[in-house]
């Protein structure tokens, strides 16, 4: 009776096994589509502040995570094909920066797959979100404030600026969120001139710089601009060579020889987006998550530039910086 006991159990056993062992969980990839400006190594500390959220969340690539890189390089009439793209490669989710690319996806996405912003200065006024709080849709994630900071960088100037009196402004008319921060920055001039110029293409640069120095510009604003952000190190090199001090809103410009950064920490933000990513991949809807806005800042300044421009930071403002280039 044992014997038989035992072949009975051994048979159940053997049947059953197979059943068991494939009935065990496999790791599912998950693949996220990234829509970018740039490419991958200008975009690299962003990346990383990317990735190193996602590991933190358990996701691991070339284990249970793919990243799909897709960059506009600068053109943002490419971003309706990149999205196409990447939705044809049936991504789980699309992480994107930036107006343009937010837009694009929202199009090809068509309400489908979710979609994560980051680097959208107004994305109700854009009609990217019906609102922060009840985004609808599916598209959530984080703003910069983009228009709002344009103000906030013009108080920087006054701060850093003796005796300022009038600043010039480049940017570009039809760039998204460029007319809002405008209209900030008049309304927190408070007794600054501003000079308008506007950039349509890369031989306007010159051309606006030299039009400042005409006017007699105590300090330049430079919008966030794809037109200006591509042409950043020409940038930086004219607002030297006319020894006019500029304000950025993009960090790349300080890298780049640029004078002073101030605004929201974009690699806090990319490492933010990815708590909205393990969200959405656990099953929260995006329409569900509020947008956030920035609560990590930075201030930049890069004194190699402050000297060649004959400029003296002061200490108080030295003191509250992030970061200190020398």
């Amino acid at each position: 009776m044992r014997l038989i006991g035992l072949a009975v159990i051994c048979t159940i056993g053997a049947t059953f096994a197979p059943i068991v062992i494939g009935a065990q969980p496999v790791d599912k990839v998950y693949r996220i589509g990234m829509l970018e400006r740039t490419s991958a190594a200008i975009n690299a500390a962003n990346l990383e502040a990317f990735r190193q959220g996602l590991r933190a969340l358990g996701y691991v690539e070339g284990k249970n995570l793919a990243i799909e890189y897709r960059s506009a390089d600068g053109r943002d009439d490419r971003f309706g094909d990149l999205a196409a793209e990447l939705v044809a490669l049936k991504v789980d989710l699309i992480l994107t920066r930036g107006t343009p690319a937010a837009l694009a996806s929202k199009r090809v996405t068509g309400g489908g797959i979710p979609v994560v912003i980051t680097g959208v200065g107004d994305p109700i006024g854009q009609g990217i979100v019906a609102s922060l709080a009840h985004p609808g849709g599916n598209i959530t994630g984080l703003s910069t404030l983009f228009p709002e900071m344009s103000g906030k960088q013009l108080q920087v100037l006054k701060e850093i600026v003796p005796k300022i009196s009038r600043v010039a402004v480049l940017g570009n008319a039809t760039q998204p969120g460029n007319p809002q921060a405008l209209r900030e920055i008049n309304l927190t001039a408070d007794g600054v001139q501003i000079q308008y110029l506007e950039v349509r293409g890369p031989k306007d640069i010159e051309t606006s710089f030299r039009e400042a120095s005409k006017e007699r510009a105590d300090a330049v604003l430079v919008l966030s601009t794809t037109i200006l952000y591509f042409n950043r190190r020409q940038v930086s090199d004219l607002a030297v060579k006319s020894r006019l001090p500029t304000i950025y809103g993009r960090p790349e410009y300080v890298d780049d020889g640029g004078l002073v950064y101030y605004g929201p920490s974009y690699t806090d933000l990319y490492r933010r987006a990815a708590v909205y990513v393990d969200k959405i991949l656990k099953g929260a809807k995006p329409a569900d998550l509020p947008v956030e806005q920035p609560t990590k800042f930075e201030l930049i300044i890069n004194l190699k530039a402050a000297k060649q421009v004959g400029l003296t930071i002061p200490s108080r403002v030295l003191e509250r910086a992030n970061q200190v280039i020398k």
